[in-house]
């Protein structure tokens, strides 16, 4: 029923020859209309559920951020109040101060950028073109060779990180960047197969025909490559981005295993949230006259440092990211 059917049902209760039975009827229907909706219009109800339903979600999402972040600007004061919950006596920056000298945060910065910017680049591109092949070839084994890949992703990366660091030992790849580059390179980056699976999907689903009147018209398959395939693909990329840069940020295990086993100057945001009590108590030392007591505020503004340029990115790509997953198809990961 449409907007002025309704409104009309507000004057037929005015009509005084109207039985309380009629009236009680119309009142039925229009609660139930409200309730429930009526044609493209959705009910009170189902509004309420969902929008309950997001605040829930929220809340599960938000309230660790907003936790962490509230006991950050709290001093030790503040902390042994047990009055003071969410909102701090005072502005107190003193731990942000403090874990930023402790995180070393400008060479951890310069080594986290770095191990996760280049290799997913790489990523991005390698797995790009793995899966366009898959998609728009044919060759012998094609088949197979999609099933060994698969069966890489399903193989536990533990029982394979001994080999690979023996063999990475022996070619000279650890304690530098090559050990995260130059499996990226050849296919074997972090869940690469993830990708590849969603390039594939992407380029599959692209009408031959634009690939055929590109034939015609004399471009050969690296042209097709960059001029149709890659345009039209760029929401998958962008979620190929983001992901495989959120993955290397956050990996600590390979990052360790690769790294401190050696020698190298290279170090992670990460690497030294890891170490931030050793390192705190050893800038910082406690001693009877200066009690400099390491406190849930100063860790937990360590790791509000250690997650904001994610969430700067995030904040930045939202709308990108967003549109980039319901175009590919993704509904989470």
């Amino acid at each position: 029923m449409s907007t002025k059917s309704a409104t009309s049902l507000g004057g037929v209760l005015k009509n005084s020859e109207m039985s309380f039975r009629d009236k009680a009827e119309i009142i039925k229907q229009k609660m139930q209309r409200f309730l429930f909706g009526f044609n493209d219009r959705t009910g009170f109800l189902l509004k309420f559920t969902i929008y309950l339903l997001l605040l829930c979600i929220g809340f599960v999402y938000l309230y660790p951020i907003l936790y962490m972040f509230v006991t950050s600007m709290q001093s030790l004061s503040d902390l042994l109040d047990m009055a003071i919950n969410w909102i701090p006596s005072s502005l107190y920056l003193d731990n942000y101060r403090q874990a930023y000298t402790v995180l070393n945060v400008r060479p951890a910065l310069l080594g986290s950028i770095q191990i996760a910017l280049f290799p997913t680049l790489i990523q991005v591109a390698i797995s790009s073109i793995v899966g366009y092949g898959f998609a728009r070839f044919e060759f012998p084994l094609k088949k197979l060779w999609f099933g060994l890949m698969i069966f890489s992703f399903i193989i536990p990366p533990q029982i394979l990180m001994m080999p690979t660091y023996r063999l990475f030992s022996e070619l000279g790849l650890t304690g530098s960047l090559s050990a995260f580059t130059i499996p990226a390179l050849l296919g074997q980056g972090l869940n690469s197969t993830i990708f590849i699976l969603i390039f594939y999907q992407f380029f599959k689903q692209t009408p031959k025909s634009l690939y055929e009147a590109a034939e015609v018209d004399g471009a050969n398959q690296l042209v097709s490559f960059f001029k149709i395939a890659i345009p039209m693909a760029i929401p998958a990329f962008i979620v190929a981005f983001l992901f495989s840069f959120v993955w290397y940020w956050n990996e600590t295990y390979l990052t360790t295993l690769y790294l401190t086993s050696s020698s190298t100057d290279i170090t992670t945001i990460l690497l030294q949230l890891q170490q931030f009590e050793t390192n705190y108590q050893a800038l910082y030392p406690a001693t009877e006259a200066s009690p400099n007591r390491i406190n849930e505020g100063i860790k937990m503004a360590g790791t509000v440092i250690s997650i904001l340029p994610l969430l700067i990115i995030y904040f930045f790509l939202q709308r990108y990211f967003v549109e980039s997953v319901d175009n590919t198809g993704i509904t989470g990961e």
